[in-house]
């Protein structure tokens, strides 16, 4: 009886998908279980991530660029400091440095943000690490799979029946799926994250060369 619910509220359909979930994943053997343990450690990272960059929007950061900039050009650094030791964002925390400082060099400036860039390229490394190894280690699956296939071939008298092999490679390619699948899904934030940081470092570089030429 069709009681009007949408298709994905059927509590049949829900534990059919959970099922083949499952089965999906005893079908790829033990190379599933660190595919598991990349898949969980990507998505937090994707996670933490993007909740830093929701809280340092292209926008907001923007606009603290042009009011510091604003303020460095008329040299009022006491407007500055007051109005930048509010901000705990990146570009905040190198005004505030900045106007805190009696006399600010062009090297000081560079060590200045070289502190402050792993805020901004964190964990961005071990994202790469997902994208190249994700495809790898299903590829390995995919090749052991294939190779305990062949040894059962092998072993011409116990095989009675070809489809068994046939479908031992068919489930050892599950693993190169589910590689792909976590590295493709990985590759796009990936990718974003390295974009936002790098035009971050541009906007900090350029309020660093400000900040030096104020002196």
């Amino acid at each position: 009886m069709d009681n009007g619910s949408p298709v994905w509220c059927d509590p049949g359909l829900q534990y059919g998908m959970i099922d083949r979930s499952i089965q999906f994943f005893n079908a790829g053997g033990w190379v599933m279980y660190p595919l598991l343990l990349l898949s969980v450690v990507g998505l937090g990272i994707v996670i933490e991530r993007s909740l830093f960059w929701i809280r340092n929007s292209t926008r907001r950061e923007l606009g603290a660029f042009r009011k510091y900039a604003d303020l460095m050009e008329v040299n009022d650094r006491e407007t500055l400091a007051a109005v930048s030791s509010k901000d705990g964002s990146p570009i905040g925390k190198l005004a505030y440095w900045g106007a805190s400082k009696k006399q600010v060099s062009e090297e000081a400036v560079l060590a200045t943000i070289e502190l402050i860039r792993p805020s901004l390229d964190a964990r961005n490394g071990f994202l790469s690490v997902i994208v190249g190894a994700a495809p790898l280690l299903g590829i390995l699956g995919t090749v052991v799979g294939i190779i305990e296939s062949f040894d059962l071939l092998g072993q011409a008298a116990g095989v009675s029946d070809p489809t068994i092999v046939a479908g031992g490679i068919a489930e050892a390619l599950y693993t190169t799926a589910a590689g792909l699948t976590i590295a493709l899904l990985a590759l796009f934030p990936a990718s974003y994250f390295k974009a936002r940081a790098n035009a971050s470092l541009s906007r900090l570089e350029t309020l660093g060369a400000m900040l030096a030429e104020s002196d």
